[in-house]
């Protein structure tokens, strides 16, 4: 079975440029999410995902999204599976294909969303350039 990988820091504020433009921002207390998909991930480990997302108590006052109306920022990072146990140069044949990963962080965000959760995204496949400013700073690495 997948192991989907969500590296969640938060953050006061987050957004993801591409070129010139942001294509996704969120502002004040939230969460910006790393998602990283391997083959075997499913849609059923997409909604996992997104229902501990939602109810992770990792905001202040040990509350979540769910408590507060926090917004979260979803990115999708294939990096998140590089191997770099051998050589110098980090593989990636952990990392699902693109036809396999993007359907599965979208399905992440659309079960966020359905959740209550305001959701904004990078652009899956681009070279983003995502700022944030990590509140504590606090990181915690998910596997689904």
């Amino acid at each position: 079975m997948g192991t989907m990988r969500a590296v969640v820091q938060r953050v006061d504020g987050a957004e993801v440029v591409v070129g010139e433009d942001v294509v996704g921002a969120i502002e004040g207390e939230g969460l910006c999410v790393l998602v990283g998909v391997t083959h075997e991930d499913t849609p059923a480990k997409a909604a996992q995902l997104a229902r501990k997302l939602w109810s992770l108590r990792v905001l202040g006052g040990e509350r979540s999204c769910s408590d507060t109306g926090a917004p979260l920022l979803v990115v999708s990072q294939f990096t998140l599976y590089g191997d770099a146990r051998k050589g110098r140069r980090p593989t990636w044949n952990a990392a699902a294909p693109g036809e396999v990963a993007e359907p599965l962080v979208d399905e992440v965000v659309r079960c966020l969303r359905e959740l209550g959760a305001r959701v904004e995204t990078g652009r899956f496949g681009a070279s983003m350039r995502v700022t944030l400013t990590n509140d504590g700073p606090f990181t915690v690495l998910l596997e689904m």
